[in-house]
């Protein structure tokens, strides 16, 4: 009995030693504090969202006015990765965040023409433009980027069309050019009313899987939360008439369509708007 009570101590004892190997840290099994931070940093920003969603407040308050960005279309010098890029554009006023869709197969010449219609915040004189690769089972990639003052032709009323030089892994302004057309009204307007192509503001919610809480990059992809528009402000969007658009382009015969098409679609399908617009880019 006492010899089988000694080979028992030393296989627990063997045990013991694969098993404890040494001191366990203070902080074993703890969520780290910066984790934590960004955690509860993220959750406080969707609850704020999920709350301006329910009670509807306004996302921008006091606006100056409403800008409308048409993005048409972006040359760019290289395509990343083994298969054509599928690119989308960010556009970023103030606090907010506004998205065009996706190009599939764009690659350098990716095409959207989409018009956005945003609220601009008191002091903001410029957005932030970037272009991003969808990807599948990745993050989204950023491709190219560039900071774009507002004009101040554009904030007194008239229609600005541009090519913007971007910055990128090839360099400051290097990696290719976006075309943008911008209008601006001073009108009161609601902040939840984006009557062209119902497009709503984007509630941004920090990253909790890129840097520091304080330390990411003002380029790196962010989780976005997006405001729905309310079924009102749907039913009264303006509607495309194809024979004020002909005759429009027939005005115009040198200038490209597209560049008419966004135009159009900037001043809400206001032919005799669209035709002062076009009018002050042709001088």
């Amino acid at each position: 009995m006492m010899a089988t009570a000694t080979s028992s101590d030393k296989i627990n004892e063997e045990r013991r030693k694969r098993v404890f190997l040494g001191t366990l840290p203070p902080d074993f099994l703890r969520i780290s504090e910066s984790t934590q931070l960004q955690q509860e940093s993220a959750d406080q920003q969707t609850a704020i969202a999920l709350q301006q969603q329910m009670f509807g407040s306004s996302l921008v308050q006091n606006p100056t006015g409403r800008l409308n960005i048409t993005v048409t279309n972006a040359k760019l010098v290289k395509n990343y990765g083994m298969t054509r890029m599928d690119p989308y554009v960010r556009i970023r006023v103030g606090h907010c965040v506004y998205e065009t869709h996706t190009d599939p197969n764009g690659g350098k010449n990716p095409r959207w023409n989409k018009v956005i219609q945003c609220l601009v915040p008191p002091g903001v004189i410029s957005m932030t433009v970037e272009i991003y690769d969808e990807c599948s089972f990745t993050m989204d990639e950023l491709i190219a980027w560039a900071v774009v003052p507002i004009p101040t032709s554009v904030l007194a009323g008239e229609t600005h069309e541009d090519w913007y030089p971007l910055t990128g892994k090839q360099g400051e302004g290097l990696e290719g050019m976006i075309n943008l057309v911008l209008s601006y009204s001073n009108v009161p307007v609601n902040p939840y009313f984006y009557p062209t192509q119902g497009v709503a503001p984007v509630m941004m919610v920090p990253s909790t899987a890129t840097g520091s809480l304080y330390g990411i990059s003002p380029y790196a992809p962010v989780q976005v939360y997006t405001q729905p528009t309310p079924a009102s402000a749907l039913q009264t969007v303006a509607q495309y008439n194809e024979t004020d658009f002909k005759q429009i382009e027939e005005m115009f015969p040198n200038m490209d369509k597209e560049v008419i098409k966004s135009v159009y679609e900037a001043n809400r399908f206001n032919k005799n708007a669209a035709v002062n617009s076009l009018l002050q880019m042709a001088e």
